[in-house]
This record gives C-alpha cells, sequence and structure tokens, in this order.
C-alpha cells in the first residue's frame, strides 16, 4: 500500500526559511544589494588609519565627513546596465546605489589632518588624534 502524504507549502516554505537562516543565507532572487563596505580600523599614538575596500567606485563619487570622533563614508555605485539591441538580460547581479557606514572613534579627529588615498579599490584613511587638553589645576582662594 502507498502512503500518501499531505502537502502543506507553508511548512515547506517555513522550514527552507529557518534553514537558510542557520545554514547558509537565503537566497533571492532580484537585484542583488552588496554587504555593507569592509573597514578595517587600527590606531597608533597619534593617529587612527582606517582601510575600506570600495570596489568599482570612481574616487570623485565617495564622501567623508568628520565630525568630532564621527567619521562617515558614503559612495555612490554606478553599474549601468549595459544592454544591446537584439540581446535580453538573463541575470543581473551588479548594483547601482549607495553605501554608507559611519563610526565613533575614542579621540576627536583633527580634521586639518586627516589624509585620503584611494586606489585599487580601497581608500586609505590616516586621521590623526587631536592633541587631548591637559587638565587645568585650579587652586582655591
Amino acid at each position: 500500500m502507498a502512503n500518501i502524504t499531505r502537502f502543506n507549502s507553508f511548512n515547506d516554505a517555513l522550514d527552507e526559511l529557518f534553514r537558510g537562516f542557520f545554514v547558509r543565507p537565503v537566497s533571492f532572487e532580484g537585484p542583488v544589494a552588496p554587504a555593507q563596505f569592509r573597514v578595517d580600523v587600527t590606531e597608533s599614538d597619534g593617529a587612527y588609519t582606517l582601510r575600506a575596500e570600495i570596489p568599482g567606485v570612481k574616487k570623485d563619487d565617495i564622501d567623508i565627513t568628520i565630525d568630532g570622533d564621527q567619521v562617515a563614508i558614503s559612495a555612490e555605485v554606478k553599474n549601468g546596465k549595459d544592454v544591446k539591441d537584439g540581446e535580453r538580460v538573463l541575470r543581473s547581479e551588479r548594483y547601482y546605489g549607495k553605501v554608507y557606514r559611519a563610526f565613533s572613534l575614542g579621540q576627536p579627529i583633527d580634521e586639518s589632518g586627516a589624509n585620503a588615498r584611494y586606489a585599487d579599490g580601497v581608500l586609505e584613511l590616516t586621521l590623526p588624534k587631536k592633541a587631548a587638553d591637559s587638565a587645568k589645576r585650579i587652586t582655591i582662594q
């Protein structure tokens, strides 16, 4: 005798969701948005060094703002669709849009001494620390 089971698509979809959550990322069709770009931050006695991987971006499309100990980096990725006459797109994973990261560092940054370089898809920021104000001692009269 054949075993008959009831098909329940909701349970299968729910199982797939949890399986994807714990084992592998859930897959979906559609435009693929990039994850936040990867950043390494190191600290020395006098400065912070920040290296961010932002491939496929022109240096004119990168914006860096410094406010006290806050550093924000935003970049606009411009990958247009190159479709010629007679062609149809079967899959498109190239992303178009903005990416953004912000950091709070331990000490205020000296904006005048900050330096930025962008080469081979890697943005490198050298952010010197502001000289800490020494504590002022007040004498009691």
